[in-house]
């Protein structure tokens, strides 16, 4: 029974969209999903995997065909058929792609707005000028953009134009060095070298760098966001699932940049309270009982270095030819 080829090309088309729309949404080549931000990236990685499937299949399943259909028959020895090329075809397969990368583009800038990014990156410049005209300051590792208002314009992914108005983020400032993160909670003047924060309550990172650059990268909440030594990043997500997450450095920072890693703790608001209850810095004690750090009276070299040899991990005794040269300059 001989079918048609437009029946062939019609049930063949209808099984690579079957197939791509099904290995589109079970790839199962991401981790789990713990942020809502997570859910609006993982829908534009399925729909590019939906079209390189079908992409893959159409492309590989005509080079298979043509293997078989125009094999050189046994005992041919004549040469092919001269083909000077087709146009039409050519226009066809340079407008596919073109068309197909024009959506994925308008989609991702989509996604992209949703999660408060458009705006923050493009008010940045504009709010550090605003900044020094209004005569603020920072110190060069946090210089945070403002409006004439307070409002922080630094780059990055700001919170979610859905979210405005609701309850105000937790905020935690960030900084990469080599090789460790470093958290502050500016609010309750903890730092440490892990995060924790609470389920379903919105987080605002003010991402910076020490030294060199660094990338914060949270895998499973599909975010990520550059640390720039003298600048301040913001980095706005919420997280909807307890548990715990790797917090990795995606940028090559240095020698041991493999190992700049950390944890990420999801709590419930009961397990949250109870760690700020238990790792929240002691009052400072008043002046009056407080023990002066600093000495009443200049020291010469050799006596800061010995009245501070077990903390500094120094021999109270100096090598020679150091004992030499401080003697030789406290005479001096």
């Amino acid at each position: 029974m001989n079918i048609p080829s437009n029946i062939i090309t019609l049930i063949a088309g209808i099984a690579i969209t079957l197939i791509s729309l099904w290995y589109g949404q079970h790839h199962g080549l991401l981790p789990i999903a713990a942020s809502e931000e997570a859910a609006e990236v993982d829908d534009i990685f399925n729909f590019m995997m939906t079209i390189a499937t079908g992409l893959f299949l159409l492309i590989e399943g005509v080079l298979v065909v043509c293997l078989f259909q125009f094999r050189r028959k046994k005992g041919d020895e004549t040469d092919g058929p001269h083909i000077e090329g087709n146009i039409p075809l050519e226009i066809v397969w340079t407008a596919i792609p073109t068309v197909i990368v024009f959506m994925i583009a308008i989609y991702s800038f989509e996604i992209y707005n949703q999660m408060g990014g458009l705006d923050p990156m493009a008010a940045g410049d504009r709010g550090t000028e605003i900044a020094h005209h209004h005569g603020v300051r920072h110190a060069p590792s946090q210089q945070i953009a403002l409006d004439p208002d307070g409002q922080n314009l630094a780059l990055g992914l700001g919170s979610s134009p859905s979210k405005s108005g609701a309850e105000p983020p937790l905020v935690v400032n960030v900084n990469g060095i080599q090789y460790a993160w470093i958290f502050t909670y500016p609010e309750t003047g903890i730092i440490g070298g892990d995060m924790h924060i609470p389920v379903n309550r919105e987080v605002q990172l003010n991402i910076t760098a020490g030294d060199v650059l660094h990338a914060f990268w949270l895998p499973e909440f599909r975010i990520k966001q550059d640390a720039i030594p003298g600048r301040t990043t913001e980095l706005v997500f919420t997280a909807n699932r307890v548990g715990t997450y790797p917090i990795i450095c995606a940028e090559l920072c240095g020698s041991f940049h493999g190992g700049m890693k950390t944890q990420l703790y999801v709590q419930t608001e009961a397990e949250y309270a109870q760690w700020l209850q238990e790792n929240s810095p002691a009052p400072a004690e008043s002046t009056e009982n407080s023990v002066a750090m600093t000495p009443t009276q200049p020291q010469s070299d050799r006596e800061f270095l010995t009245s501070n040899a077990d903390a500094m991990e120094i021999p109270a005794q100096l090598p020679e030819p150091l004992n030499g040269g401080l003697k030789e300059k406290d005479e001096g």
